[in-house]
């Protein structure tokens, strides 16, 4: 397209009598009540009182239209940027307004035919030549046209620049969502009016999902609802109000054949928490499962595996604790202490605590199990009816069985059943 100096510097103006600007000035007040009458009538957009907002930028655009128009009859090459920084302006409050480019345009074709219309009239009246009507009627149309251009591209600029300003509140209000709080920081600003910002009504709950290796990410439909930002190669998701709506299945819709994971859903200042949760749910999927991809890929629901997660997120005191709790094992050869160690997590699982249902659980002989457990009283003593210490060696060998990798001095890092 010509820049804007260019539109109106060309012809057909050199082509029109110069007293056709004194013959349009007089008159500007009654076609401005003409063009205005014409576009509420055929322009739903504009159908506002004249006193309001709406009314008088109408009035003032149409009223600049035409003295421009005049201007450019009797200077052909003026200067015009005064006249493009409104009408680019005027684009710019009609997408704060909530009106459409085609409704605007739709206004500035009703508006010169009018006054392609009424110009003619001028010409007639004042006994112009008639050949000078074509010439005029193409300098309304590039006229009206060049203004349509300028308009539109304060519209566009100005949506520009909104959905710059609403990423920018998301992504902000999605980070200070996923922020861990920490105690004795400053105190944080109310959620409402950044959630505002982002054109984000405020949920009651939330969940986080996590998509390894997500690359362009994206839920067809749900842009407006996720809150959606990228940390390394995954893709991180708040889903608001996961238990109704069905926004989680269509996450896991469009997840399929990746590697994700759901948190549970918890208040929406903990959003953070749910994202740890998710992530802690992959973390121990690929440790036990080291490189498995499979082909449909694989959901996770983190809430499904809490105490496991809970866990792992203090693993390494587990660890601590199991050789403060475990230490009998510490002097035992490693089979030995491995097959101990099960028979010990069978025990504390059992309701009667006898030889039979140990065995049971292992899928060992009762007198098998009858020995082992002869051995742990060697090794424990009175402590294996100490509810304090049953509860210890529970949590350390779960904390084992969890991190199945995890190598200590004292306790087996794998159960070897059968032996």
């Amino acid at each position: 397209m010509a820049s804007s100096a260019e539109t109106f510097r060309r012809e057909p103006w050199h082509e029109l009598p110069v007293a056709l600007a004194a013959l349009i000035r007089p008159r500007i007040d009654a076609i401005v009540a003409d063009m205005v009458e014409a576009i509420r009538e055929e322009v739903s957009a504009y159908r506002r009182p004249l006193d309001s907002a709406v009314g008088r930028d109408l009035l003032d655009s149409i009223r600049r239209a035409l003295r421009q128009f005049a201007e450019l009859t009797e200077h052909p090459d003026s200067p015009q940027d005064h006249h493009i920084r409104h009408f680019r302006h005027l684009g710019r409050i009609e997408f704060l307004n909530g009106r459409t480019t085609d409704g605007l345009q739709a206004a500035f074709r009703v508006g010169a035919r009018v006054g392609s219309r009424r110009y003619a009239e001028l010409v007639q009246e004042a006994s112009l030549p008639p050949q000078i009507v074509v010439p005029l009627h193409e300098a309304v149309l590039i006229h009206i046209n060049a203004l349509s251009n300028e308009a539109v591209r304060g519209f566009l600029a100005a949506q520009l620049r909104s959905e710059d300003e609403l990423k920018r509140a998301r992504r902000t209000l999605v980070e200070r969502l996923l922020e861990q709080p920490r105690g004795g920081g400053p105190e944080q600003a109310p959620l409402g009016p950044l959630a505002s910002r982002a054109r984000w009504p405020l949920p009651r709950t939330v969940a986080c999902v996590v998509v390894r290796s997500a690359g362009r990410f994206t839920v067809p439909g749900a842009d407006a609802e996720l809150l959606t930002v990228h940390r390394g190669s995954d893709a991180v998701l708040v889903v608001p109000e996961p238990g109704t709506g069905g926004l989680v299945d269509r996450v896991r819709t469009a997840a399929r054949g990746r590697v994700a994971a759901v948190g549970p859903a918890v208040a929406v200042h903990e959003a953070w928490l749910s994202l740890q949760c998710a992530r802690l749910a992959l973390d121990h999927r690929a440790e036990r499962a080291p490189g498995a991809e499979p082909d449909g890929g694989v959901f996770l629901h983190a809430d499904e595996e809490l105490a496991d997660l809970h866990l792992l997120r203090s693993a390494h005191i587990g660890l601590l604790l199991g050789r403060r709790v475990l230490g009998a094992f510490a002097d035992l050869p490693r089979g030995r202490a491995v097959r101990l160690a099960e028979t010990l997590d069978a025990l504390l699982m059992s309701w009667g605590r006898t030889a039979p249902e140990v065995a049971k659980a292992l899928g060992i002989h009762p007198q098998t199990a009858r020995k082992r457990l002869r051995r742990l009283d060697e090794l424990f003593g009175d402590r294996l009816g100490d509810p304090h210490f049953r509860f210890e060696a529970q949590l350390a060998l779960r904390t084992y069985a969890l991190r199945r990798n995890a190598i200590s001095p004292t306790t087996p890092d794998a159960p070897d059943r059968g032996r």
